[in-house]
């Protein structure tokens, strides 16, 4: 698929999001499933008409669809009529968390109160991410006392604008910067930070507490 585009690629995450075929999608857009398999496949925009058709079978926007909201915070829209909140169970957080992505880590840095987002995995049951050695965050999670790790938070969310539903979790537990002699056992997490660069410095987070909520209709 090298000539596929940016609405190519938001049709196949929405549609595989939702778990769809592509025959459901097109048969509820009302278009024939080689018109989206072309949609999908090749740099190309159909009429308004098509384009309102497939937000609505892809339960999302046609602003969506077309980028138009990618630079904003997500989460504007106003909430749904009778949302209900419910408190997840540790199974239920793991679960949710184990295929990893982008989370936040939240601690007190030099500076104060810090959050930033990082690329992680969960291997063999810790929270692992990539730093860059001798960086601020690398200096912020140390305590400088042998054997003693500083407690933080690690934040993973998950939100269906459209739907106006979704998910957070929270683990706690201390960040343990792991030493060369251990990097051969946390390699094998596979984690890739996106913002390149020489990150080698592997920090791991040993859960000592997770909690999560989720936001669903009745």
């Amino acid at each position: 698929m090298a000539g596929t585009g940016d609405l190519g690629r938001r049709i196949i995450h929405h549609r595989e999001r939702l778990g769809l075929t592509r025959e459901q999608v097109a048969e509820h857009a009302d278009m024939s499933p080689g018109y989206l398999k072309y949609l999908e496949e090749n740099a190309d925009t159909p009429d308004t008409g098509a384009l309102y058709r497939l937000a609505d079978a892809l339960r999302t926007t046609v602003e969506d669809l077309l980028g138009g909201g990618q630079d904003r915070p997500r989460g504007r829209g106003p909430a749904m009529a009778h949302p209900k909140l419910e408190t997840l169970d540790e199974a239920e957080c793991r679960r949710l968390i184990a295929p990893g992505g982008i989370g936040r880590v939240a601690f007190n840095g030099s500076h104060g109160p810090t959050v930033l987002p990082v690329n992680y995995k969960v291997h063999e049951g810790a929270i692992v991410f990539r730093t860059a050695a001798g960086g601020a965050m690398d200096k912020d999670l140390r305590t400088g006392l042998e054997g003693v790790d500083i407690k933080i938070a690690f934040q993973i969310d998950n939100i269906d604008e459209t739907n106006r539903e979704g998910w957070s979790v929270l683990v706690q537990g201390p960040a343990h910067h792991v030493p060369p002699e251990e990097v051969a056992g946390v390699t094998g997490s596979g984690v890739t930070p996106w913002a390149g660069g020489e990150r080698q410095l592997y920090i791991r987070i040993v859960p000592q507490q997770i909690t999560g909520r989720r936001i669903h209709g009745m």
